[in-house]
């Protein structure tokens, strides 16, 4: 039986007896930042600037750290450069790409080639593809993974949480898995995605590994899309107030967009019906 992350929340027992918090997270697959939830905070003044920021990120994707400050110059507010890229950075924003940051990874990291150049999408499961993304509330931000089927559009797994620890990314992958398997899984090279934790349920699986090039925003078009839709149709509208508040939402918004939410590339049918109909 399939579970929620609020159920699995919900059986936690903060004095336990005999099992620390992290422990029964643990056991209960639900990542310990998802359990604390304390967004990430910044000045009043920061997190202004951060939503300016990410609702023209949404906007314009290929917009680096020169137009953004031009942009908000433009708009009479007194920064520069330098704060401009911490700020992006984060939110988990690279200064250029609108990939997240942590694509400045440690040689121990394995990397693997783009595979999805020439390649045609014709069946669910052939293509899975993961990404993170910033997730305002009015008084901080916490992140976003999902997992999303090339063919269907199909969201397989989302997670949340309040740093970019690789876990929370685990957790979606395990929850995607269980009962399903892609033929290949695209990723930007995220020290998340490049991490042996993350590839090694893969690997084990014969799933072949595939990654963005460098600064190729659009290498994983579909995922972009897929942040468009989520932060234009849900998140900019409720105005999160807490993280609780943005997981309500985000689990009220993901079956929607899955089961109800027509895609005019689907020729009108939900992501649910495509995938559903194939595998």
């Amino acid at each position: 039986m399939s579970c929620s992350l609020e159920q699995r929340r919900s059986w936690i027992e903060p004095q336990h007896q005999r099992l620390s918090v992290v422990r029964q997270c643990e056991l209960l697959g639900l990542a310990r930042s998802s359990y604390y939830y304390p967004p990430v905070r910044e000045s009043a003044e920061n997190l202004h600037y951060m939503r300016l920021l990410d609702e023209e990120y949404t906007r314009h994707p290929s917009y680096g750290v020169p137009k953004m400050t031009f942009w908000l110059q433009q708009l009479h507010y007194p920064v520069g450069p330098k704060r401009v890229r911490r700020l992006l950075r984060a939110m988990g924003l690279m200064a250029i790409y609108p990939k997240p940051h942590l694509s400045q990874n440690g040689l121990e990291h394995r990397r693997f080639p783009y595979l999805l150049g020439d390649l045609k999408i014709q069946r669910p499961n052939q293509v899975w593809s993961a990404d993170i993304t910033y997730i305002r509330l009015r008084a901080g931000f916490v992140y976003l993974v999902a997992i999303l089927d090339w063919f269907s559009r199909y969201v397989l797994a989302w997670e949340l949480s309040n740093s970019l620890d690789v876990g929370f990314c685990l957790t979606a992958l395990d929850r995607a898995l269980t009962d399903q398997r892609p033929e290949i899984f695209n990723t930007d090279q995220g020290v998340q995605f490049t991490s042996q934790q993350f590839q090694a349920p893969l690997l084990s699986a014969q799933v072949r590994l595939s990654m963005d090039g460098r600064g190729r925003v659009f290498d994983n078009i579909f995922v972009e899309r897929l942040w468009r839709s989520v932060k234009c149709e849900e998140v900019y509208p409720n105005d999160y107030e807490d993280v609780r508040a943005a997981h309500t939402g985000l689990s009220r918004y993901f079956p929607f967009y899955n089961g109800q939410r027509y895609h005019q590339s689907l020729e009108y049918r939900t992501p649910q019906a495509v995938h559903c109909a194939k595998t």
